[in-house]
């Protein structure tokens, strides 16, 4: 249960350990819960086992140990479940992962892929209109309507992940996972994608969970922040009161 919500968590783990060949162990024994509508970071030096810990949580990597439990349900369960609960997911990544060729507006349609639409969500020039009518509000949002019709690979990095988080917006999540959303962005883009991000997540009442390098970000735009050291939790705790400097402390 979220602590004080009287819900289940949106995210409880408890256990979780995986190693990478023999001797490589990234995570070691990790536990928490993260309660619904709540924005965590998580953050660490290279190689504390950040990214592999937000990739653990849809299975994208397998954990070898532990308990992952999404929206009350066992993440652990069979092949339906998984789907179902991945479909309750919403993805950003660093890398954007836009397919290049086809327009803003067709990326964006591609989030109703979870929602069952199936074909229809394909491309924009085969969706019904109330999916297209979805995707350009989408847009709107994120201030790039104006580039609807555009190749995504012909987008600066910036309106990129604008368009991912369109995308996101667009599959209507319960849950947001985030692997270094401004990492390949400029310091000004950066810090608009961020602000943009966490503004329209809260607006959506999503649960987020993104891992950061970048501790301004992680004190600014999280709840609470979630630091690994050496695949371990050096710190939980929430960000109010918490310094960049005391932050900085943990990587040393």
């Amino acid at each position: 249960m979220a602590a004080g919500t009287g819900m289940p968590a949106a995210i409880s783990i408890s256990g979780l350990s995986k190693s990478f060949g023999a001797g490589k162990r990234v995570l070691a024994d990790i536990s928490f819960d993260i309660k619904p509508g709540s924005l965590v970071a998580l953050i660490g030096a290279n190689g504390a086992g950040k990214s592999t810990l937000l990739r653990c949580i849809p299975r994208l990597i397998e954990p070898d140990e532990g308990s992952i439990r999404v929206l009350g349900s066992d993440m652990m369960g069979g092949r339906h479940s998984l789907r179902y609960l991945r479909s309750r997911l919403g993805f950003v990544f660093q890398k954007h992962n836009l397919v290049g060729r086809l327009s803003a507006l067709t990326n964006v349609v591609h989030g109703a892929q979870a929602r069952r639409f199936g074909i229809r969500a394909w491309h924009q020039s085969i969706a019904p209109e109330s999916l297209r009518s979805e995707a350009v509000a989408c847009l709107e949002r994120v201030g790039l309507v104006s580039v609807a019709a555009q190749r995504a690979d012909s987008l600066s990095g910036g309106q990129s992940q604008r368009v991912a988080i369109a995308r996101a917006l667009m599959q209507k999540p319960d849950i947001v996972l985030a692997d270094e959303p401004a990492a390949s962005l400029d310091p000004q883009a950066g810090d608009e994608v961020m602000a943009l991000f966490a503004d329209l997540m809260r607006q959506e009442q999503k649960t987020v969970v993104f891992t950061s390098h970048n501790l301004t970000h992680a004190l600014a735009f999280a709840d609470r922040v979630i630091a690994l050291g050496s695949g371990k939790i050096l710190l939980d705790a929430p960000t109010r009161g918490i310094s960049e400097t005391e932050l900085r402390g943990l990587y040393g």
